[in-house]
């Protein structure tokens, strides 16, 4: 379980460093409707705030990194006896994500936890890049990440990149008491 719990938070703060909808509800309204809803919580977080080791990046992950201002981050906890409210859930931020102005980026799975990145924009500049990761057993997480001219092909060798960086996890101790709690 507590490998799951990195994995989420790690997952995240990728999408801290890359950085809305459908029915009429857009992501961002998703985000101010649940920030103060039961089992919900939200973080609103510069780049400066995360400390990352950029001396083993390339150009393009440096470039993909310096464009990003801040992140968003909206994380839902599961419970045994809120399974129905969690599935509800997540079929909305899927139904959100499935908009057509939405771009897939990546997608992928670790042990059952589905992990999709997707942006808005063009190709070559994306205004805005949104993770979203959930597991049965803790919860989902949602980052809308922020920021000036990014690239989604640079902000993927960044995500690359930053899998196997090393977070110093007091920086994300809010988020990972969360998800133990």
């Amino acid at each position: 379980m507590q490998r799951a719990i990195k994995l989420l938070v790690y997952t995240v703060l990728t999408a801290v460093f890359l950085t809305s909808c459908g029915n009429g509800t857009s992501l961002q309204s998703y985000f101010v409707d649940h920030q103060e809803a039961k089992n919900f919580m939200t973080q609103d977080l510069p780049l400066s705030m995360v400390e990352i080791d950029k001396s083993k990046f390339t150009e393009a992950q440096t470039e993909a990194y310096n464009s990003v201002n801040r992140l968003n981050f909206l994380g839902y906890k599961a419970s045994e006896t809120d399974a129905e409210t969690f599935k509800k859930e997540v079929e909305q931020v899927k139904t959100i994500l499935s908009d057509s102005k939405y771009n897939d980026l990546m997608e992928f799975s670790d042990k059952g936890n589905k992990i999709y990145v997707k942006y808005i924009g063009t190709d070559e500049e994306a205004d805005e890049v949104v993770i979203f990761g959930s597991a049965k057993d803790m919860g989902f997480g949602i980052v809308r990440i922020l920021g000036d001219d990014m690239n989604p092909e640079k902000m993927v060798t960044l995500m690359e990149a930053l899998q196997h960086a090393n977070v110093e996890e007091g920086q994300i101790e809010d988020i990972l008491n969360f998800f133990k709690e």
